[in-house]
Order: structure tokens, then C-alpha cells, then sequence
């Protein structure tokens, strides 16, 4: 299965709007790609641990990344040209470093047992997408996250060495500026996230930039890894967006033209 529809018009689930103050906003389900694709279409995401019920939420401020509006010190891309990046090469390497990565102030998490394989199946949907940051051959940072249209969630990353995590970051923003996406999805705001310029939308004006991110056709993430192969770190990573009326001619985007809704 590489092909899910994304279900615009109708849902398994509340709209989002329903949400309590707190953003929970349903209980249950499962954890199947059609589950998640339906909640990730409508600005919801999974989030619990192992002694809870699958947890389904939409807060109603969500922080998104604007590619082109990243913010990277000068100092820091001296220290990231160390690091080499690439795509969608090691997905369950990087999912599992993720799910063992020591966060302050949390105890066990998120990323149980059935959360790997889930998103591992979506991985094989060509849905979910990692960045893998290696330091000579070694593994050393990353993250992952969900594609769906223009518009990509993220869900975590790790490091083992500093500022890992961070070249992950900046290179999955290079990677989307050239893909031309709209926005990363951060889900709950961090001071690490907001150092690199994440910015607080609230969830109505986060849903129209959302459906108009999806109703963008899948780039060809297959080819998208060869991004990875002739860049490393320079502020040259970040050229101007190509438009979505006059991509490149070696764009990644299938050759039919899908003209996306007018935001209002």
C-alpha cells in the first residue's frame, strides 16, 4: 500500500474545534495509516504513553516552522558543516533513537512499541519521512515526521553528539524550501523550536493553511533524496522558493498541475 487518499470532506473524528481547552480531542481508535492520515488531514496527531488509551489531539495554538523563515546563526553553520545529512535511509534507525533520546523533565516515552510499527507502516506508505544526520559513518542525530501534500508534522527528533538534532533541522528545511512546502507542523512549541523562528497559530487560521498544504500532490520523495547528495551546510542551502506556477524544470513534483485553495 503507497497510496492513500487524503479524506478532505468527511472524518472518523470530531472536528477539532470540539477540542478541550487542553486540545484532547478524542479517545480510541487505532493506529492504522488510513487512522492517522485522516487525523494528520484535519490538524490532529496521536500522543499518549504506554498506560493510557490512544489520545488524539488538536491544540488550539499550533506552532509552525515557515521554511524560508528559519533562523540559523552564522556561528552555527560554521559548527554544522561537520555533520553529513541524508534521506529516508535509515527511518526505523532514526524512530527508534527518538523513542530512547532522555528529555528533561520526562519520564519513559511517547513513542511506545505500537507507535514505531505505525509509523513504519506509514514510512512504507511513502508517508513518513526521516532526516538521518551521520558524523563520518556513524549515526549521531535526526528526526521524523509526516508528508502529506505540501505540509509537513513533526514529530521528534535526537542527538547523540551536539547539535545533531539542529543540522537535522536545517537540513529538512532546506530539503522542504526546494520542495516548495508550506510549513512544518511542530505540534507543541519548545524554546528550542522557537530559537529557530516557530511561530504560534491558532488552530482556525492553522487549518485553512492546511487544507490548502494538502490539496498539493506528494513530491517524489524517492528523488528528493538525491538533494542531500551535492549539498552540505552553507546559507546557499536557502535560495529563493521556486513559486508552485513555475517550479524548476527538474522539479519533484509529479507533472499535473493541482492548483491549491484560496486561503480567507
Amino acid at each position: 500500500m503507497t497510496n492513500l487518499s487524503f479524506p478532505l470532506d468527511k472524518s472518523r473524528f470530531p472536528h477539532p474545534e470540539q477540542a478541550r481547552p487542553d486540545g484532547l480531542l478524542a479517545v480510541g481508535g487505532e493506529l492504522t495509516p488510513e487512522y492517522l492520515v485522516d487525523a494528520y488531514a484535519h490538524g490532529i496527531f496521536p500522543w499518549f504513553d504506554e498506560t493510557s488509551p490512544i489520545l488524539w489531539w488538536s491544540p488550539p495554538l499550533r506552532p509552525l516552522l515557515f521554511p524560508q523563515d528559519i533562523h540559523v546563526p552564522k556561528r552555527l553553520w560554521r559548527e554544522l558543516r561537520r555533520f553529513s545529512v541524508s534521506l529516508d535511509t535509515n527511518f526505523t534507525g532514526v524512530i527508534t533513537a527518538c523513542a530512547h533520546a532522555k528529555r528533561p523533565n520526562q519520564n519513559g516515552t511517547w513513542i511506545t512499541k505500537d507507535m514505531i510499527l505505525a509509523y513504519c507502516r506509514l514510512h512504507e506508505c511513502k508517508l513518513a519521512h526521516s532526516i538521518e544526520v551521520w558524523d563520518e559513518k556513524k549515526l549521531v542525530g535526526g528526526l521524523y515526521g509526516v508528508s502529506l501534500g505540501r505540509a509537513f508534522f513533526g514529530e521528534s527528533m535526537f542527538h547523540l553528539v551536539s547539535n545533531a538534532s539542529k543540522a537535522a533541522l536545517v537540513g529538512l528545511c532546506a530539503l522542504l524550501l526546494r520542495l516548495d512546502f508550506s510549513f512544518i507542523d511542530c505540534q507543541q512549541m519548545t524554546p528550542h523550536m522557537a530559537k529557530f523562528g516557530a511561530v504560534e497559530t491558532k488552530r482556525a487560521v492553522f487549518l485553512r493553511l492546511l487544507e490548502n498544504a494538502i490539496a498539493f500532490p506528494q513530491p517524489d520523495w524517492v528523488r528528493a533524496r538525491n538533494f542531500f547528495e551535492d549539498s552540505s551546510f552553507h546559507p546557499r542551502l536557502f535560495p529563493p522558493s521556486p513559486s508552485a506556477n513555475n517550479s524548476p524544470k527538474n522539479s519533484f513534483f509529479p507533472s499535473q498541475k493541482t492548483s491549491p485553495k484560496k486561503i480567507t
